[in-house]
């Protein structure tokens, strides 16, 4: 078998497909008439997941509405949820890509380790059918899962800290990027959070998002409005 297969307990039948899931387009750039890549398998791993995920949901949390569901389907099938995924089993390691693309951290990249699992999705559901392809998603995604059961609310602390803010005053809270550096693959990012001409707090992250989010969640903590002299 090949690691991969041993790490996912699935074994091929057609070994091109694994192949193909596993073969990021940028491997075309360098190596002319490359007979395929992963986006279509990708295109219907998405497909599925979404139909495996979405029934799951449905069972598990029969009192919630369709807008409660859509967000935490959102928790699993998101950029961040399925990077996750595929980081658990390794996934990046296993990727064919270009040269170029593996020297600027392709392998690591939160966008390639997404499509590449859902590319895997798509292979396994070729192979061997809805239900193997059913038992290898819900089985990457079990923790997640538990972590839904046990916390269905997601906290967001840049909505909680505004919510608190507007309702001392109608300003709501803005995010400065205050340093930007690092390669591409591996930025780091550092915002504060302003309210009122004050700095509340600052926060650090991989991206500015998460950056924003360090911040907010820094404010919530100090709770410096509290304290402010107007």
């Amino acid at each position: 078998m090949n690691p991969l297969e041993v790490r996912i307990g699935y074994k091929f039948r057609n070994s091109l497909l694994l192949a193909e899931a596993l073969t990021h387009p940028s491997i075309s750039l360098e190596r002319k008439n490359f007979p395929f890549d992963n986006q279509r398998l990708e295109f219907l791993g998405d497909s599925v997941l979404q139909l495996v995920v979405t029934e799951h949901l449905y069972i598990l949390f029969p009192d919630f509405s369709e807008g409660r569901l859509t967000k935490l389907r959102a928790r699993i099938v998101s950029r961040t949820g399925l990077k996750s995924h595929a980081t658990t089993i390794g996934l990046g390691n296993y990727l064919m890509m270009g040269r170029g693309e593996e020297a600027s951290g392709g392998r690591n990249r939160p966008s390639t380790l997404a499509d590449a699992f859902e590319s895997l999705v798509g292979a396994i559901y070729l192979d061997g059918g809805f239900e193997k392809a059913r038992d290898f998603i819900l089985h990457q995604t079990e923790t997640a899962f538990t972590h839904l059961l046990q916390s269905p609310e997601e906290f967001n602390p840049k909505g909680k800290l505004q919510e608190i803010l507007q309702a001392i005053a109608p300003t709501a809270p803005k995010y400065v990027l205050l340093n930007q550096q690092g390669p591409e693959h591996q930025k780091y990012f550092e915002c504060s959070v302003i309210w009122e001409k004050y700095e509340l707090a600052r926060g650090s992250g991989n991206s500015k998002k998460m950056a924003e989010v360090a911040a907010a969640t820094a404010a919530l903590t100090a709770r410096a409005w509290e304290t402010l002299k107007k």
